[in-house]
């Protein structure tokens, strides 16, 4: 993504995160419905844990979104996920994808973000949820776009586990 885009992002991303009126609270997983999962395409190992990840959601009878960032030169796996683009970026920084903003307007109990790194496209995607509880990795700056905040772990599967260990027993 050229720096003008990126710095407009910025820009769109912290006006989100000032004035994104979404009440954040942390629901108790027994009375949660809907639960949104984002993240960034790397390899098959991170696609099938995500499959993994709504199996086990889907067992305790949540209803499941998926949205994907697919970086250039990097494979959709079987194309089973809506997905978004640096092409579905305006010049100004606004996000065009009809996917993207379908997942930003949804009601969502909770998110989890599977990326072990800022990803500054997935920032503007949880600034601009309407999510109650926003869950992902402890990053240094990652304070403002989640409530619930888990050590990173460079194994995907250990840290999709943990998160969800640590959203079921919410109460």
């Amino acid at each position: 993504m050229n720096v003008i885009k990126q710095y407009f992002l910025r820009i769109r991303t912290n006006s989100q995160l000032k004035h994104n009126n979404a009440s954040r609270i942390t629901v108790p997983y027994k009375d949660s419905r809907q639960i949104g999962i984002i993240f960034t395409v790397e390899d098959k190992i991170k696609h099938e844990t995500v499959k993994d990840l709504i199996r086990k959601l889907e067992s305790d009878g949540k209803q499941v979104q998926v949205i994907e960032f697919l970086p250039e030169r990097k494979e959709n796996y079987e194309f089973k996920f809506d997905f978004f683009t640096e092409d579905d970026v305006s010049f100004f920084g606004n996000i065009t994808s009809p996917q993207a903003n379908k997942f930003v307007g949804a009601p969502f109990d909770f998110i989890i973000c599977l990326d072990t790194m800022p990803n500054p496209l997935l920032l503007h995607v949880l600034a601009s949820c309407k999510a109650k509880c926003r869950v992902g990795p402890s990053w240094q700056d990652g304070h403002p776009y989640f409530e619930l905040m888990i050590e990173p772990n460079p194994n995907v599967k250990v840290m999709a586990e943990t998160m969800y260990q640590y959203t079921t027993q919410l109460k």
